[in-house]
């Protein structure tokens, strides 16, 4: 059988897949009675393993032996079939398994509460526990009213600077300067449009299904994350952490002679280096020529229901993800366009550090910068229309994020109007005019980083052509499936998502393998939704703030533990900041948690695997620790839980149960 039938053949299994499955299985297998053992016993309606792993194999239903052994698992454990005695898995041996219809006068098999059994039951759930109807996503700001009337930052136009041996390898890793498109296939399972990390993970995951797969990118693979994201950014900061832990390793009694220095030049060296290191992973080598992947370098544009052109050819799919993300936003400030600034795409080309740097934003992108660059030696100051940093995050956490940074030199300005940008000509140095409330202000700077938000790429995409709604400002209209208002198209990533991080691009691809090709019912709003701010310190959160609680009607009880009575905290001269659980009133449900202290990032994952797998606080308490440890907090935050269970009635009766044993 070719590759073609064999697509076809599973291809039919749609709507009821696992029961028309099951009815072709039957239909191939021998099914009598047979008899086995001493004294001999009779079992009716049996087929053997051994027979039915070589039938799926000749009838192209499985590829081979292995595989035949992984559909037989997945059918065994959906409850199709069992082996006569419940004694064994599918094996390719002489063993007897009965189907469960034979058992039931007919049906199918049966879920508890009825319906049929679904493919989508036994794929491995990406769903959250906990009660089924809440939802532990918390709220987030909304994309600025403005946003659709913003200018959109151009990738391509930003350029990778300079072209050091670094640079030049990162580039032929990810955008190779004579790549040759293949020539398309006549049709495809999954055509992906943006390899950033949500089309990567789309495109990687469905061909290793076997799926028939094309990648489309008209920039760099690898997307904002490798490229002006996550890597660089962390590289930048690591450099920023040692030279503050440097200028204060005195209060350790380590005493630095002479002026502390950075070598700004060998920092953006190491990140270009580090960056080029991790490219591979996202190569166009790799995706081509080890995952099977059909790649595509250029610009790709809807031109109907089903179809997509890139550089002049089109290509034909069953099923299509949008994965283009979002740029940063430019926000509309008079003489702003025709000024020297900087965004996340460009900052990472400096090979100068400027003295006197504005940053123009006071979200996560914004902060976790002006911190690095001020620490790094430039003097920072952060302009804000509102009146405080980190605006999701617990107010607790931000205001100590916000005293860090003022420590580290950092000026804040809040509550500005701005008048305008000016600049000579184009070029450095860039003035901000600006208001608060008063008199005019005007300061001067050697550069401007511009971090007010992001716009979702849409423009360009044909979408119209393929009846996606989208929009300018919150990007394309999925439901809750992340399927747009064209079932056979789906988005991920920041071109679709109120969560801008890299994890859930990832984690919203593997939903979307799962509902685009395995006919899954897999909820975004089940996913559990971890995320950190990697300042010095860290603030990390998973589930819902106190806000959200409240504005949802839903009693809580909270639990803090500080730092700053944590051994380990104390020893490492980390004691500032805390962990904060909140758990459902008069249960041991944890419903959200922030933690803001050095190792936050780290440490929010064992929160998260507790409400992933419904453990309570509770029983987090009796989850030994290494002494000493920062994560001893979220123990001891699971001993205050348990010991506000002891209400004087329990107290009154362990009184006197120790009085009744002396």
């Amino acid at each position: 059988m070719d590759e073609e039938e064999h697509i076809d053949k599973e291809a039919s299994f749609d709507g009821d897949d696992l029961e028309k499955l099951t009815k072709h299985v039957k239909g191939l297998l021998d099914i009598r009675d047979r008899t086995y053992g001493i004294p001999p016993k009779t079992y009716v309606m049996c087929f053997v393993g051994s027979e039915a792993v070589e039938t799926f194999v000749r009838e192209g239903i499985a590829s081979d032996e292995a595989d035949a052994l992984h559909i037989g698992n997945m059918m065994l454990n959906a409850g199709v079939f069992h082996h006569v005695q419940q004694a064994h898995p599918f094996e390719n041996k002489y063993l007897f398994y009965r189907f469960a219809s034979d058992e039931d006068h007919g049906k199918v098999a049966r879920q508890p509460d009825g319906s049929t059994v679904r493919w989508a039951d036994f794929l491995l759930p990406l769903t959250s526990a906990g009660d089924p109807g809440l939802v532990l996503q918390p709220s987030v700001p909304e994309r600025d009213p403005e946003l659709a009337g913003m200018a959109q930052e151009n990738l391509e136009a930003c350029g990778v600077a300079p072209l050091d041996e670094h640079n030049t390898k990162f580039l032929d890793l990810l955008h190779p300067k004579a790549w040759v498109d293949p020539q398309p296939k006549p049709s495809y399972n999954l055509v992906v449009i943006g390899a950033g990390a949500g089309g990567l993970v789309s495109a990687a995951g469905a061909a290793g299904v076997g799926a028939r797969v094309a990648l489309i990118e008209a920039h760099l693979l690898g997307g904002d994350c490798l490229t002006v994201g996550c890597v660089p950014s962390k590289a930048l900061l690591r450099c920023a952490k040692a030279a503050a832990a440097v200028r204060h390793a005195s209060q350790f009694g380590v005493n630095i002679e002479g002026d502390v220095s950075v070598d700004f030049g060998f920092v953006m060296e190491r990140l270009r280096r580090l960056r080029a290191s991790i490219a591979p992973v996202d190569s166009a080598e790799r995706y081509a020529n080890q995952l099977g992947v059909d790649l595509f370098i250029g610009k790709g544009a809807f031109t109907g229901n089903n179809r997509i052109e890139v550089n002049g050819k089109t290509l034909k799919f069953a099923k299509a993800v949008v994965a283009t993300g979002g740029t940063a936003a430019i926000p509309n400030i008079p003489g702003l366009k025709e000024a020297p600034f900087l965004t996340n795409a460009t900052v990472f080309n400096l090979t100068a550090l400027p003295r006197r740097l504005a940053v123009i934003g006071a979200g996560p992108i914004g902060i976790e910068l002006a911190q690095a660059f001020q620490r790094l030696g430039s003097q920072v100051s952060v302009f804000s229309r509102s009146d405080a940093i980190l605006p999701k995050e617990d107010p607790d956490a931000a205001t100590i994020v916000e005293n860090a940074l003022r420590r580290d030199g950092v000026t804040f300005i809040y509550h500005v109007n701005f008048r305008g940008v000016e600049s000579n000509n184009g070029k450095p140095p860039v003035t901000i005019v600006f208001d608060q409330g008063k008199a005019e202000r005007r300061l001067v700077f050697d550069a401007l980083l511009i971090a007010t938000g992001r716009k979702p790429t849409v423009d360009g995409l044909g979408l119209e052509q393929a009846g996606v709604e989208y929009d300018a400002r919150m990007g394309v209209v999925v439901n809750d499936r992340l399927q747009t208002t064209n079932p056979d198209i789906y988005a991920v990533g920041d071109v679709a998502s109120r969560y801008q991080f890299t994890h859930m691009a990832d984690f919203g691809a593997r939903l979307v393998i799962r509902n685009a090709l395995f006919f899954g019912r897999d909820k975004f709003s089940n996913l559990l939704v971890p995320w950190a701010t990697y300042t010095d310190p860290e603030v990390a959160h998973v589930g819902l703030y106190e806000k959200d609680l409240n504005g949802r009607n839903i009693a809580f009880t909270t639990f803090t533990r500080k730092f700053a009575d944590v051994d380990r905290g104390i020893v490492d001269g980390e004691a500032e900041g805390f962990v904060k659980i909140h758990v459902k009133k008069g249960t041991d449900q944890i419903l959200g948690a922030t933690i803001v202290g050095s190792h936050a990032g780290d440490m929010i994952s064992e929160i998260t695997v507790a409400m992933q797998s419904g453990m309570g606080l509770g029983k987090l308490a009796n989850v030994i620790h290494p002494y000493p440890t920062m994560a001893e907090a979220i123990r001891q935050c699971g001993d205050a839980y348990n010991r506000a269970r002891l209400t004087p009635t329990v107290k009154g009766l362990f009184h006197r149960l120790m009085a009744f044993k002396r």
